[in-house]
């Protein structure tokens, strides 16, 4: 088998097609090309074409797990259910978030600050709320403890804000308990937040 064309691919820029024997085999990206000394008129064993198909697989891979990320952060996790949605091996799955966290694209600790960040900016959070959405991405107790304790979250003032904000649409002071204990605040802190208001 031998490689007879390599040519840039027209929809993904930076990718380039390579063809063995004038079939189309396989794509790679410029800097797997090089790593890899991929040129025509290679020769290739059954061995080899398996080794670089692999290749293409785990570049096309690495680089959706990249454009996932460029549109938000994300945890580890959500990154291996991508990968199980998109039915990837293992192998390229764990080669794929081992690449991301040496260049430093996915890191848990990261991940978690900046959604509490966010989620105390835009939302009005329970502590308890925040925990249960971290723990659904993945973040472990004792990280999500320290980045809560680490940030200038303040329950009190989300409290305070979302009972602001939904005081009117409430026509009494049960349903509006019982929507506050929903968004999982404490009942003690809202019967105190109740009282300061009146």
């Amino acid at each position: 088998m031998i490689i007879t064309k390599i040519s840039q691919a027209v929809k993904t820029e930076g990718r380039y097609n390579v063809f063995v024997d004038e079939q189309y085999s396989f794509s790679l990206d410029e800097s797997q090309l090089v790593k890899l000394n991929v040129r025509k008129g290679q020769e290739l064993t059954e061995e080899e074409l398996a080794k670089l198909k692999d290749e293409s697989e785990f570049g096309k891979s690495y680089i959706r797990a990249v454009d996932l990320i460029s549109r938000r952060p994300r945890s580890e996790k959500e990154i291996r259910d991508y990968a199980w949605k998109k039915q990837w091996s293992a192998e390229i799955r764990d080669r794929v978030i081992e690449r991301l966290k040496e260049r430093l694209y996915l890191n848990d600790e990261k991940f978690a600050e900046s959604f509490v960040r966010s989620r105390t900016n835009t939302r009005n959070f329970s502590k308890r709320k925040m925990q249960a959405e971290l723990m659904k991405k993945g973040i472990q107790k004792e990280l999500m403890e320290k980045v809560l304790a680490d940030s200038d979250f303040d329950e009190s003032e989300s409290l305070k804000n979302l009972m602001a904000k939904k005081r009117d649409k409430y026509d009494s002071t049960e349903k509006l308990v019982q929507y506050l204990a929903r968004q999982g605040f404490r009942y003690d802190h809202i019967k105190s937040a109740l009282d300061e208001m009146q």
